[in-house]
């Protein structure tokens, strides 16, 4: 059986193992392993088979320039093992970040992600409230869901991750 639960620094060597090896490198394991340290608040979960970590999801604040008083988070990094992909693992994991974001009073999460997979949960690109991403991606991948009704009504610009992840992208 599986359980969804908050990561605890136990859990940090398997994450980072489990990210390295689902993204054929260190970048993305490296890259939580910075904001664990750098960026407040975050959601991070993992899905525990009989003491295995199989899956993990992270969330961390992002910001939209000229609004500070929206409270955004961004959904990235998220693996699950190989041998347990496509078995609800990911979904699961989705489904229990972004109600701990709701609780946190989080009115709207973006992520960089695959077009087919994250509408699923509500996901819908980021263009149909007047979004992009900082980064330079096509506009099919780069998505937002809001947690609550109409919180982007007034919203637009240039959607900023942490320093964390440009000096990723920089490396």
């Amino acid at each position: 059986m599986i359980e969804i639960r908050g990561e605890t620094e136990a859990d940090w060597g398997a994450v980072h193992s489990l990210l390295a090896a689902a993204f054929e490198d260190h970048g993305e394991a490296d890259l939580v392993d910075a904001l664990r340290q750098r960026a407040a608040p975050i959601v991070s979960l993992v899905a525990d088979e009989a003491g295995q970590i199989v899956g993990h999801i992270l969330f961390t604040p992002v910001t939209l320039p000229g609004h500070a008083d929206l409270q955004l988070m961004g959904l990235a990094p998220m693996a699950v093992v190989p041998r347990r992909q496509k078995q609800g693992i990911g979904g699961a994991l989705v489904h229990a970040g972004l109600d701990h974001c709701r609780a946190l009073g989080v009115g709207a999460v973006v992520v960089l992600g695959h077009a087919e997979y994250y509408p699923r949960f509500g996901f819908v690109p980021s263009v149909r409230f007047g979004l992009g991403c900082e980064f330079e991606v096509p506009e099919e991948v780069f998505m937002v869901l809001e947690l609550v009704p109409g919180y982007l009504k007034d919203a637009s610009g240039d959607i900023h991750y942490h320093a964390a992840f440009r000096e990723m992208a920089d490396s």
